[in-house]
């Protein structure tokens, strides 16, 4: 939920509300991308009787740009149909769910995959069942195994899966909305009080997950493997979206009726963009445009309301900061346009100079062998800002970029406050959030037995 409830309109309307994004090099499949796209945040495993679900009226896409233009160039598609078998029962299930076709299922999911390119529209799979959500141990009695089997592969390499998955963002909620009275830093805050261990907002809710794997050279502009990191050709711009019609007719005796054009209501590339650079007064603009139109957004991220912050909470913490008024031209590189070669040594993932938010992933660098959740601040490649793995720390790398620790890297007589290099919200990723292979997020918490 990196992106969750992020702006005014979308906050109202859950079931479109992308929370995160994540585009990695599958690390059992490295001939593949995996691109997930969750929605739905802060779900409470014991939400019933109406249990969470995608929406039937939602048009969800996964988007790539492969010839760095901040234009999609291979679209995923995801529409969703809602069934209900009797609806005589007020129950989602009548009796233990033991696969995805059991009589006892009362509302069920299915989908269909569209790719959408130049050459037009494949339908790679219609009637895909999504599992059902995680109840407890006498309705899913066997969840792991019934999440299996909504793995479906597609033809050409592709598999992908819909459904219910534990949320993989952590973050403490608590402390970063309470004028970011970072719990382990807390006794420096202008309001001080006792340093003490962060707390994991998210430890205990699901969310809805959209995940799609691919042979890399289905996403390559090209249509090659991609094997050189220095090669423009490797690197892709990934982004989500969540549209509706533009009219709802409503009506007292019939369901809403939906018609017109697609409209967006909701995007994600990077995470945290919109939640903490966009002003309030432009977040519900920025949900509705392209990447393409984000130039009218670039002073935001050159001068981040939260860098002027920091030194306002911690008094004396950071005062180096204090004193950068340059554009940061490091977070520029990071969020908008990629790392150009020769910043980073052995790394780029430019896409070019338009001021663009994506995920920018450079497909040819190898995962690691032994990830870093501080990704490429912390050494490691092939995780965040290069692309984003699911165990990446992104609140902790965008926190110390912004507090400086990126600037020398285009400016190097610039020294980071000693601080910016330390400063997190004290989490670290936690034991069974998620899995060794497709989808990668872990199996979600049942409502039988969600903690608290």
């Amino acid at each position: 939920m990196s992106s969750h409830r992020e702006a005014p309109g979308i906050s109202k309307d859950p079931v479109a509300d992308n929370t995160d994004l994540y585009a990695f090099v599958s690390p059992d499949q490295p001939g593949t991308v995996t691109l997930i796209a969750n929605w739905i945040p802060l779900e409470g495993p014991d939400g019933g009787p109406n249990f969470f679900e995608f929406g039937d009226d939602v048009l969800y896409e996964i988007q790539v740009d492969n010839d760095a233009d901040a234009e999609p160039d291979v679209t995923f598609q995801f529409r969703f149909t809602t069934m209900v078998v009797d609806p005589n029962t007020f129950l989602y299930n009548t009796g233990p769910i033991t696969s995805l076709d059991s009589s006892t299922w009362n509302r069920r999911q299915l989908y269909s995959v569209t790719r959408v390119t130049d050459a037009g529209n494949t339908v790679l799979g219609t009637g895909l069942s999504c599992p059902p959500c995680n109840i407890g141990p006498r309705s899913t009695p066997d969840y792991a195994a019934l999440a299996q089997a909504a793995v479906h592969s597609l033809g050409d390499g592709i598999q992908v899966f819909a459904g219910q998955r534990r949320e993989g963002f952590y973050v403490d909620l608590g402390a970063v909305f309470d004028l970011a009275d970072l719990r382990p830093f807390q006794n420096l805050h202008v309001i001080p009080t006792p340093a003490a261990p962060g707390v994991d907002a998210t430890s205990s809710v699901n969310v809805h997950s959209i995940a799609i794997q691919v042979p890399k050279q289905l996403l390559c502009r090209d249509g090659s493997m991609p094997g050189d990191p220095t090669s423009p050709a490797s690197t892709i711009g990934v982004w989500a979206s969540a549209s509706r019609r533009m009219a709802s007719v409503l009506s007292s005796d019939s369901p809403a009726e939906q018609t017109g054009p697609w409209v967006q209501v909701s995007r994600l590339g990077n995470p945290l963009i919109n939640e903490a650079v966009i002003p309030m007064g432009r977040k519900d603009l920025w949900n509705s445009l392209p990447p393409s139109a984000d130039a009218q957004f670039l002073s935001y991220v050159q001068h981040p309301e939260l860098a002027g912050l920091l030194p306002v909470l911690y008094p004396g913490v950071f005062p180096h900061l204090a004193g950068l008024t340059a554009p940061r031209a490091d977070l520029v590189a990071i969020l908008m346009t990629g790392i150009p070669a020769g910043i980073v040594p052995g790394f780029q993932n430019f896409t070019g100079s338009r001021i663009a938010d994506m995920l920018r992933l450079n497909m040819a660098v190898p995962p690691a062998a032994s990830p870093n959740p501080l990704g490429l601040i912390g050494g490691d490649a092939a995780g965040f800002p290069n692309g984003r793995r699911v165990a990446d720390d992104v609140f902790t790398i965008e926190l110390r970029a912004i507090a400086g620790v990126t600037y020398p890297l285009v400016s190097p007589s610039y020294v980071p406050d000693a601080a910016a290099s330390l400063v997190t919200d004290g989490l670290t990723p936690g034991a069974g959030r998620y899995i060794a292979q497709f989808p990668y997020l872990g199996v979600p918490l049942d409502g039988f037995d969600v903690p608290g």
